[in-house]
C-alpha cells in the first residue's frame, strides 16, 4: 500500500520496525533544503503525526526519505532542536526524539525574540504597549468571570507582594501581578501572548528615575483590580485594568524611559 501524506516520517509498526518512508520531499531550490526538511518534520510534529516521545528515523533513513545529504538532515535537526521540538539522546538507545512541549521555555524564547526586535525599526515599544492595552483588560474581565478561591488568593498575594530592598520600584513584583492576572483566565494562550511583553518591559524600562510615589500608586491600582476580580466584577475589572495601563503609558513615555541596547 502506498504511503499517505499524513503518515509520520518515522515510527514503529506493529512489529517494532520503522514504517515505510513517506513520499519524498519535493525540494524547492528557492529555499535552503535543510529548512524544507525542518518544515516538513515540524509539520508532522505539530499535527500529531509524530507524537511526543516518538523516535525519529536515523539520519541515514532521513537522507533517503527526503533525497538530501546527511549534512542537510543534520542542519534540519539542529533547527528543530533549537526550537525545542526535538531532543537528542546518546547511547545505544539514543537518537532524536520528539520533545514534550514546555510552555515556560517557549514563553522565554518569545520574550527573548521580542527583546531583540524592539531594538530594530520593525518593532517598537509603542507596538508592545498597544498590544498590551488590547490584551490585559480583556484578560482581567475573563479572570473575574472565572475567579476561583485559589485564584483570588494568588492575585491578592501578588498585589501585596513585599518590596525587594534591592529594587525600590518593586517592578518585578508589579509584572508578576500582571502575569498572575493572565494566568487567572485559565487560558494558556493569553498567558503565552502577554508574558513575553512583560519580560521585555522588565528588562528595558529604566525605572530608577521614577518617583517612589508613582510605584505606590501602581500598588494601589493592583489592589483595586484584584478586588474587582475577587468579587467577580468583570466590567469593573476590565475598566480598572485599562485605566491602569493608560496611566502607565505616561510613565513609559517620559524622556529616558527606555534603556538603550
Amino acid at each position: 500500500m502506498s504511503p499517505t501524506p499524513d503518515s509520520p516520517a518515522g515510527g514503529a509498526a506493529a512489529s517494532g520496525s520503522p514504517r515505510p518512508p513517506t513520499a519524498r520531499l519535493h525540494v524547492q531550490r528557492v529555499r535552503p533544503a535543510y529548512r524544507q526538511v525542518a518544515d516538513e518534520l515540524r509539520s508532522q510534529i505539530m499535527r500529531g503525526a509524530l507524537a511526543a516521545g516518538a523516535r525519529l528515523p536515523a539520519e541515514s533513513e532521513l537522507t533517503g526519505m527526503f533525497g538530501v545529504s546527511r549534512s542537510t538532515v543534520r542542519e534540519a535537526l539542529r533547527v528543530l532542536a533549537s526550537q525545542h521540538l526535538i531532543e537528542t539522546r546518546r547511547g545505544v538507545q539514543g537518537g532524536s526524539f520528539v520533545a514534550a512541549p514546555d510552555p515556560a521555555r517557549l514563553v522565554e524564547d518569545v520574550g527573548g525574540a521580542l527583546g531583540v526586535l524592539v531594538a530594530t525599526p520593525q518593532l517598537g515599544m509603542t507596538d508592545l504597549l498597544e498590544a498590551r492595552l488590547l490584551l490585559e483588560p480583556a484578560a482581567a474581565r475573563l479572570a473575574a468571570q472565572r475567579a476561583a478561591p485559589e485564584t483570588v488568593e494568588a492575585l491578592r498575594e501578588a498585589a501585596a507582594a513585599p518590596r525587594d530592598p534591592r529594587d525600590p520600584s518593586n517592578f518585578v513584583g508589579h509584572m508578576d501581578f500582571h502575569t498572575t492576572v493572565l494566568m487567572a483566565t485559565g487560558n494558556l494562550m493569553l498567558t503565552m501572548m502577554g508574558q513575553p511583553v512583560g519580560d521585555v518591559l522588565r528588562t528595558r524600562l529604566d525605572r530608577a528615575a521614577v518617583p517612589a510615589q508613582r510605584w505606590a500608586e501602581v500598588d494601589a491600582c493592583h489592589a483595586g483590580i484584584a478586588e474587582h476580580i475577587a468579587r467577580g466584577e468583570a466590567a469593573e475589572a476590565e475598566e480598572a485594568m485599562r485605566g491602569h495601563l493608560l496611566d502607565l503609558r505616561e510613565l513609559y513615555d517620559r524622556p529616558g524611559a527606555w534603556k538603550s541596547g
